[in-house]
C-alpha cells in the first residue's frame, strides 16, 4: 500500500504529520487550521510530510549543533562531569553523551519522535525515501565529523537512538518497575537519560 493510500485509509499518520508541522511552525489546532486546509497549503499529503520530516530533522541538527557549539565553548562543564564513567574521556566521547541527552529530552515530543519512525520507514516511497536517506546520511556525518565520533562510534551512536526510538515508541517506559526486564533494558539503553525519559513517560495517559 502506497504513502498515499495509507493516508487516506487511516488518516492516523497524517495526524502524526500535521501535528509535527505544526508544532514547528508554533501553528495547528490551537490557532483553527484544519487539516484539509493545512494539506491545501501545501499541495499535497507527501509535500505535507516532507515539510515535517525537513522541520523534524532540521531540530534535530539545530539542537546536536548548539551542544557541539556549547561544549567547545566550554559552557558544559557541569553536564560533562555528570556523564556515565564508561563514556571516553575525549571530545567525541564527551558529545556523543551529551548529544544523546539532547536527543533524549528532544523525542519526548511524540509528534517528533512518530515522524522521524515514520520517515526512516519510508524508503520505498519514491517521493520520501530519497529525502529521508538525505537526511540521515547527513546526520551520520555531522556526528562522525563535526563531533568527531570517527564512523565506528558514529554508527554505534545512531544505533543507540534508534533503539531509544523503539522503546519510546512502544511506552516502554511505562512498564518501569513493573517488569524486571523492561527494567534491564531500559537502564542499559537510557543510562543517565533514563531520568529524563521516565519523567516524560509520565505526562501520557498509562498502559491499562
Amino acid at each position: 500500500m502506497s504513502l498515499r493510500e495509507r493516508l487516506y485509509r487511516g488518516g492516523y499518520t497524517l495526524r502524526i504529520v500535521a501535528r509535527a508541522v505544526w508544532a514547528a511552525a508554533s501553528a495547528g489546532s490551537a490557532t483553527g487550521i484544519s487539516q484539509p486546509y493545512a494539506v491545501r497549503m501545501f499541495g499535497t499529503k507527501e509535500n505535507l510530510f516532507l515539510e515535517a520530516m525537513d522541520r523534524a530533522m532540521g531540530k534535530l541538527f539545530v539542537t546536536f549543533r548548539a551542544v557541539i557549539s556549547e561544549y567547545d565553548a566550554g559552557q558544559l562543564t557541569t553536564e560533562v562531569a555528570a556523564l556515565e564513567p564508561s563514556m571516553d574521556d575525549t571530545r567525541g566521547g564527551h558529545l556523543a553523551g551529551l548529544m544523546g541527552r539532547a536527543y533524549a529530552d528532544l523525542i519526548q515530543d511524540r509528534g517528533i519522535l512518530l515522524l522521524l519512525m515514520q520517515s526512516f520507514v519510508s524508503g520505498h516511497e519514491p517521493v520520501i525515501g530519497p529525502r529521508a536517506r538525505d537526511g540521515f546520511l547527513a546526520l551520520y556525518e555531522l556526528v562522525r565529523d563535526e563531533a568527531d565520533l570517527g564512523a565506528h562510534h558514529a554508527s554505534d551512536f545512531l544505533a543507540q537512538g534508534m533503539l531509544m526510538n523503539t522503546l519510546i515508541s512502544l511506552r516502554m517506559p511505562e512498564l518501569f518497575d513493573s517488569s524486571a526486564v523492561a527494567n534491564d533494558l531500559l537502564k542499559c539503553t537510557m543510562k543517565t537519560k533514563l531520568d529524563v525519559v521516565l519523567a516524560a513517560s509520565q505526562a501520557h495517559p498509562r498502559i491499562s
